[in-house]
């Protein structure tokens, strides 16, 4: 889908949500109901016809040009030299997981202790390793998708798994808006596959959640991290106590074969 097509199928989305009709958008841009519908179906309208729409139905003509940039087609994945250049500098890292949170450079260095030449050093950076594309007054657009997660394995991942797991589970997950759950399960393999594709349902939710949020003004959001894992699995001191097979004759069942962790 080019972008043109992309602006106005998000138009036709925020019109819709605003609750304006082709027949009304006529009646307010002093054109015929049938023209509208094929200016639209044409998917052929002019910079000044999209202003003129947005401000007659209410619409910042902003966020539709930015949701159209957002559900551009990216990569889902970094690829491996890429990850290895963060992992090579923290504030670089830093610094790229701040912009996947939508983060300004002003918040990013009125949290942490990064000068401002370090900051922008650090997104000249990332817009060469074709992680943020950098605009104008250090304003930046991701050019990856709203679906973007890390290198299953690659270093990152793995220094998550390292340093990071420990220190996220070492929360009480007795917060507004937190939970922590460990649900073990005998299931088929098919009902482990429909619970899998249910998991990449919520993760796509909270991608779309992430997005829509961005509207908010800062102080209404907070940093929510979600971690999901499904897998057959025992925990080990368990597995101690099994019998041997051979000596005990038929295989005992697994105590806890599939752990869901939720925060």
């Amino acid at each position: 889908m080019s972008s043109p097509e992309l602006v106005l199928k998000v138009l036709r989305t925020e019109l819709r949500r605003a609750g304006v009709t082709y027949k009304m958008l006529a009646d307010r841009i002093e054109m015929s109901e049938s023209s509208v519908k094929r200016m639209f179906g044409q998917k052929d309208m002019s910079l000044s016809r999209l202003a003129l729409i947005c401000k007659s139905a209410g619409i910042a003509m902003e966020d539709v040009l930015r949701q159209a940039a957002d559900v551009t087609p990216h990569s889902d994945t970094l690829t491996l030299a890429q990850e290895k250049s963060l992992m090579a500098s923290p504030k670089l890292l830093l610094v790229a997981i701040c912009c996947l949170g939508y983060w300004t450079m002003e918040q990013i260095i009125e949290t942490y202790t990064l000068t401002e030449p370090e900051c922008i050093l650090s997104l000249v950076e990332l817009d060469r390793l074709g992680l943020i594309e950098l605009k104008p007054m250090n304003r930046y657009r991701l050019k990856v998708s709203n679906t973007f997660h890390w290198r299953p394995d690659g270093p990152v991942q793995q220094f998550f798994r390292e340093f990071v797991v420990s220190d996220y589970f070492d929360g009480r997950f007795d917060g507004e808006g937190e939970s922590l759950l460990c649900v073990p399960a005998r299931l088929s393999m098919q009902s482990a596959r429909e619970i899998v594709q249910k998991i990449q349902q919520l993760a796509a939710d909270l991608a779309r959640l992430h997005q829509e949020d961005r509207r908010l003004p800062a102080e209404e959001r907070d940093g929510f991290t979600l971690m999901l894992g499904f897998r057959s699995w025992e925990f080990s001191a368990l597995t101690a106590l099994r019998r041997n097979e051979g000596a005990g004759g038929k295989k005992q069942a697994t105590v806890t074969d599939s752990h869901i962790h939720r925060a």
